[in-house]
């Protein structure tokens, strides 16, 4: 299934906003993010949702949609948003907006 170059590069920056860096979201909220190799599952995951939908292209919300269950169990919260009890999901969530 074909992957406009666009919903590519969606789905790589929204696993490297998963990476702590001064300054952006994920430095907030996470330890960890996901590691290079997620963006191929996200990828593949999208590709699959959109063929159980009965298209044959991949929407920027298959990509979306498909960022929970991808990257949930890939970061690493830090401690605040554990004692916080902010979940990988809301992370993921603000990740989305931001990216």
């Amino acid at each position: 299934m074909p992957l406009s170059e666009e919903h590519r590069k969606y789905a790589l920056k929204l696993v490297s906003a998963t990476r702590p860096k001064e300054g952006n979201i994920a430095s907030q909220y996470l330890d960890y993010g996901a590691s290079p190799r997620a963006s191929i599952g996200l990828v593949l995951a999208a590709k699959a949702r959109a063929l159980i939908q009965g298209r044959n292209y991949v929407s920027q919300k298959d990509v979306e949609a498909m960022a929970y269950p991808v990257l949930r169990h890939r970061i690493i919260l830090n401690f605040e948003s554990e004692r916080k009890g902010t979940s990988p999901d809301e992370v993921i969530e603000k990740i989305i907006g931001g990216v």
